[in-house]
């Protein structure tokens, strides 16, 4: 089988969306990217049971967000099915229960899974200096979202540059 997904999964600020954008320099083929950053970008404003972001960079998401959720899920698996080639940027915020279900929606098709590790120091520091983000979050991520989490590869962007990173991946690739 052909290689059509790659799944990034790490903590906010931990470098994923660096190394799809990178991903998408280096491979022979187009692959879309789609995260969860375009989900909630995508959700209205209310919704019921949604997700909510604390002050001290816990998130928590509800049925209404879970729903909405799956729907996108399964037209992301969709999209792949009918000829795409996607890099899933993500953070299992439920560690393997979040893996799990995108295990459900991709079954059946050749998906290459990515640990995108990176110390929480780190990315609380790009956390800090890209000023878009609730504080903490990165650090509160960093490693919850890699538990129980079965990955094909690992990469640390605390050690090694975005580009370096897809490279490693790219190879990886079949």
């Amino acid at each position: 089988m052909t290689t059509r997904v790659i799944v990034l999964n790490g903590g906010s600020s931990s470098g994923k969306s660096g190394i799809a954008r990178c991903l998408q320099a280096v491979l022979p083929d187009p692959w879309l990217t789609l995260g969860v950053d375009t989900l909630i970008d995508a959700m209205p404003a209310a919704v019921d049971e949604g997700i909510e972001f604390a002050g001290d960079g816990g998130v928590s998401v509800g049925a209404g967000f879970r729903q909405l959720e799956d729907a996108w899920m399964a037209g992301v698996a969709a999209m792949v099915r009918a000829g795409a080639r996607v890099i899933i940027d993500d953070a299992f915020l439920g560690g393997a229960t979040s893996q799990q279900r995108w295990r459900d929606a991709l079954d059946g098709l050749d998906v290459l899974w990515v640990g995108v590790r990176c110390d929480g120091v780190v990315a609380a520091g790009r956390e800090m200096a890209r000023g878009d983000r609730v504080t903490g979050m990165a650090e509160a991520q960093a490693e919850v979202v890699h538990r129980g989490v079965v990955y094909d590869f690992e990469v640390d962007t605390g050690v090694n540059e975005a580009l370096a990173c897809a490279r490693e991946i790219a190879a990886r690739v079949g």
